[in-house]
């Protein structure tokens, strides 16, 4: 079914230029589709978005295509999807949020790959290491997932799939195929091109990718800071910026990756083995909510897979490995040189990710399918500081994390059953055990809170073990060709990731590298926390015509409890072993208008709201064509219940997005209004930024050829000053480090990270 949005009391077409097209047909070559799951129902052709069943949209190529050209980020592909947003990070890493749950509360696959954040700041989740233009289809369950999509998480499940291999078809002979394609973004003079090549037979396959993209630093809608050098160290004069940033100027938002890919399959009768060896580096991300930049990222990937049909049904196994090397430290809009001559504070990171699956479904009868599976993971993370200068951080290594262990191994069963044309049920159970530990640390010498701190964490027993729970429970009620009612309950637990646990100097500076939430603020790992449990109730009422084509409109209320929240309190005298002073004082615990120091810690919370989507035609077989209106509301609350009663941080508050689409032969014309609430309710306990609220135009146009496409847009056509919601806090530049000298130019609390301004963007593809 189509997406849906509400619809605008107006249409408007885009004129655009027409372009000769001298592209000649050419037959389709056979491809291998991936499987989905019984309940997903994939449409393609004119609707966007695909609906599922509950709580579940499948994006395929048609729906991601006119996305790519606007962005470089594989997040923001999901950004039309009602219950989704994004939480900001750098240019090519912003975290997707669902029904206020993000980062590690997601199962996030790619390529069936569990992939892990190696990084204090998160700065490289799962969804930054496969480029917008590599992904085919993207599945997401807002909510409420299968036990065999699930699994150490307690939001939803977002699994995202680059294309499969083609093959031939039988007496083709050789297939040689390609694609080609640019794009150019004009806030940040943003650039970036991709290119893709197969060669198969009807039994083996081959085919390499590669894509690069880059920007500058991006400008607002409006001045949001004064004018001036990026820093001033008073102190230090020497060190002075000799960049200068305009007051609009985002600092801190550059960024450059490239990606390439190779894969080899091999298919035989019902059966396939496929090969994806992956590249990724990074050489800087600048990130405007972080103290820290990325100045380097590296990744590989090796990732191999064998599906197969048999008269019983179906069997999927998998194994992967990837290695990840991270490296941190200051861009040039953050202050580099500080005192005892240190450049920077550089900051390494190391992750080794193994893991295995393997899955079958069985066919049990016409009615009953049984599905049932196992998946292992072993993931190691060394995290240290090297020493810098001569001061204090010298003049040894400071070990944040050292051979961090976190092994989880899962077992699953789910029972389908399509009881009768009206009645379809989904009942699943999944165990999994998450064992986790940590060695010795040491901080860069024995001063301030160092040694007393890395003392209390050697001493004590690091090891935990977490035996976890799920449980889901699923039902659609179809009594008419016009109408279906979805409902369920979920049971879903997450164990803590390693930096919540084991992160352990209560000294300013090393929290303050320690920040998963962009919200300028320090954070210290605590080895009491428990895992997460969260129990959900969901229902999507959704009404349509019978042929799911021309117009619906469909409701999800939903409610979580969560056991457990893996939230933060201020830490105070008794969360630190310093001999001297420290950052955890009285001061931090009455501070409301600053940055402040927590511990993570375990609070029950609760979560409730509703998604309301529709679409319906306007207009049918007109002298210009098509056209039909969307619109798209959402709503979350979220709030502590342990008797604090602070709002959870990052809650989006209430937003729509209404638009009309026409179509007209080879074109595509959209105009989007995009309307957010002002955000008031903010958590205490973090000192979160309200933000106000605002409204954006957006337009954008698409032609396809047989061989070619071109994409066109603005983005913010007004130029409107905003600031994103869950944009985090701005420390993009000046001198990120907490103060030990007299410095000027020290972030300060109290500003958003704004939204960007107007940018006009074109991207064009052909096949080759």
């Amino acid at each position: 079914m189509p997406l849906s949005r509400k619809p605008l009391p107006f249409a408007v077409s885009l004129a655009v230029a027409a372009i000769w097209n001298n592209a000649a047909a050419q037959s389709d070559p056979q491809r291998v589709l991936p499987d989905t799951p019984l309940m997903t129902v994939v449409v393609v052709g004119s609707p966007d978005v695909a609906d599922a069943d509950l709580d579940s949209v499948v994006l395929d190529p048609a729906a991601l295509q006119p996305m790519r050209a606007a962005t470089s980020d594989t997040a923001s592909l999901l950004r039309d999807i009602p219950g989704v947003s994004l939480q900001g990070a750098g240019g090519v890493s912003s975290l997707p949020v669902i029904h206020g749950l993000a980062d590690d509360r997601l199962r996030i696959k790619v390529d069936g790959m569990d992939l892990i954040s190696a990084c204090g700041n998160h700065m490289n989740p799962p969804l930054s290491y496969i480029d917008p233009t590599r992904v085919s289809n993207i599945e997401v369950f807002a909510g409420i997932a299968p036990v065999s999509s699930g699994g150490d998480s307690i939001g939803g499940t977002i699994l995202v799939e680059s294309p499969a291999p083609e093959f031939a078809a039988a007496g083709q002979g050789t297939l040689l195929q390609g694609e080609a394609g640019t794009f150019y973004r004009s806030n940040g003079n943003a650039v970036g091109a991709t290119v893709s090549a197969t060669a198969a037979g009807e039994n083996l396959s081959v085919t390499y990718s590669g894509s690069t993209a880059q920007s500058g630093n991006y400008t607002a809608g409006g001045d949001f800071k004064p004018a001036g050098l990026a820093y001033v160290q008073t102190a230090q004069s020497l060190y002075n910026s000799t960049t200068w940033l305009p007051g609009d100027e985002v600092g801190s938002s550059q960024y450059k990756s490239i990606n390439q890919s190779l894969g080899v399959a091999l298919r035989h009768d019902n059966h396939l083995l496929d090969l994806k060896l992956g590249y990724q580096h990074i050489p800087y991300q600048g990130y405007p909510n972080q103290r820290m930049d990325m100045t380097d990222n590296t990744s590989t990937q090796v990732n191999l897979r064998y599906k197969g049909r048999y008269d019983w049904g179906r069997l999927e196994a998998r194994v992967y490995r990837e290695h990840t090397e991270h490296e941190m430290n200051f861009l040039e809009d953050k202050a580099f040189w500080y005192s005892g001559n240190a450049p920077g504070m550089p900051m390494n990171t190391e992750g080794r990710n193994t893991g295995a699956t393997v899955k079958g479904d069985i066919d049990l009868s016409a009615r009953d399918l049984l599905r049932v599976g196992a998946e292992y993971q072993r993931y190691r993370l060394d995290d240290w500081w090297p020493a810098s200068g001569t001061g204090g951080m010298s003049p040894n290594t400071f070990w944040n994390i050292n051979n961090g262990q976190r092994d989880r191994d899962a077992v699953f069963s789910e029972w389908e059953a399509q009881w009768s044309p009206t009645w379809l049920s989904l009942l699943g159970v999944r165990h999994e055990t998450v064992n986790m530990d940590a060695g010795p640390v040491q901080g860069y010498n024995t001063g301030g809170t160092y040694a007393g701190d890395a003392a209390a964490f050697n001493a004590s027993d690091r090891s935990r073990t977490d035996r976890n729970w799920d449980l889901t429970a699923l039902a659609r009620y179809t009594p008419a060709q016009t109408q279906a009612i979805e409902f369920g309950y979920a049971r879903k637990t997450r164990s803590p990731n390693l930096y919540e646990r084991y992160t352990w100097s209560t000294g300013g500076m090393a929290m303050n590298m320690i920040n998963l939430a962009g919200d300028g603020n320090g954070y210290v790992g605590n080895l009491d926390l428990k895992p997460e449990i969260a129990h959900t109730l969901s229902a999507t009422f959704n009404w349509h015509d019978a042929g799911q084509q021309d117009w619906a409109l469909k409701v999800t209320p939903y409610y979580s409890y969560v056991d457990n929240y893996i939230n933060a309190r201020r830490c105070g005298a008794g969360d630190t072993h310093a001999a001297g002073g420290t950052f955890c004082n009285a001061a931090n615990l009455a501070a409301t208008d600053q940055f402040v120091f927590l511990t993570f810690d375990n609070q029950d919370a609760q979560l409730y709201g509703v998604d309301v989507s529709g679409h319906f035609p306007l207009a049918r077989n007109t002298g210009f064509g098509n056209f039909t209106a969307n619109g798209a509301l959402s709503y979350v609350r979220g709030k502590t219940v342990d008797g604090t009663d602070d709002n959870l941080y990052n809650i989006m508050p209430l937003n729509a997005k209404l638009s009309v689409t026409q179509r007209l032969r080879g074109w595509r014309n959209t105009a989007e209004v995009h309307l957010v609430d002002a955000k008031s309710d903010v958590s205490a306990i973090r000192n979160e930024i309200a933000t106000p609220g605002y409204a954006l135009l957006n337009l954008r146009s698409s032609y396809q050829w047989k061989k070619a496409r071109l994409d066109v847009g603005i983005d913010n056509v007004f130029d409107r000053l905003y600031y994103t919601p869950l944009g985090g806090a701005y420390v993009g530049q000046g001198v990120t480090m907490p103060p030990n000298q007299t410095y000027s130019g020290v972030p300060s609390w109290g500003t958003a990270v704004p939204g960007m301004g107007r940018s006009i963007y074109a991207g064009v593809s052909f096949q080759l």
